[in-house]
C-alpha cells in the first residue's frame, strides 16, 4: 500500500492551507509555488476536495482557495479517502465478494485489520495537527541556524 503523488501532494496544499487558515484565500500560482507542485497537477488534485466541500473556491482579482472548515475539523482519512481512494490493502477488504475464498480465508482478517488500523492513524491525525508539527519543525529549523 502506498500513498501516491495525489494524496502527498494533496495533503501538502491542504496543510498550505491551514497554516494560512483565516488570512483569507491563497491563489493557486502562490500554493503551486510555495509547495513546488505543477499549478496544472495542484489544480487536479483540489477539485475533488472542492467537490467534496473541504476547500472552497473564491473567483476574482483576489480570490483563491481556503479552507471550508477549521483545521482541527479535517481529519487525514478524510483527505487520502477524497484523493486516493480507499486505503484497504488487498481487493477483498473493501469487496469481499471479489474473492470466493474471504470468508474462510485468515489472511483476509489480517488484511482488514491493517486496512482498519491504517485508516484510524489517519483519523486521529488533524490539518491542525499538522499545522502544529510543521510549526515545531520551522522552530527547530530555525535552532539549528542560529
Amino acid at each position: 500500500m502506498k500513498i501516491s503523488t495525489r494524496g502527498r501532494y494533496g495533503t501538502r496544499a491542504m496543510l498550505d492551507l491551514a497554516n494560512h487558515f483565516g488570512q483569507g484565500p491563497i491563489s493557486l500560482k502562490d500554493l503551486a509555488s510555495r509547495q513546488e507542485i505543477s499549478a496544472k497537477y495542484l489544480e487536479q488534485l483540489l477539485i475533488p476536495l472542492r467537490t467534496a466541500g473541504i476547500i472552497k473556491s473564491i473567483r476574482g482579482a483576489k480570490g483563491g482557495y481556503v479552507l471550508s472548515r477549521e483545521p482541527g475539523s479535517v481529519c487525514l482519512d478524510e483527505i487520502i479517502l477524497i484523493l486516493e481512494g480507499s486505503m484497504a490493502p488487498v481487493e477483498c477488504v473493501d469487496n469481499p465478494e471479489s474473492c470466493h475464498r474471504s470468508c474462510t480465508c485468515v489472511t483476509h482478517e489480517v488484511w482488514c485489520a491493517i486496512g482498519d488500523k491504517v485508516t484510524q492513524m489517519l483519523r486521529d491525525i488533524t490539518l491542525r495537527d499538522l499545522v502544529t508539527r510543521d510549526q515545531h519543525k520551522a522552530e527547530q529549523a530555525q535552532t539549528a541556524l542560529a
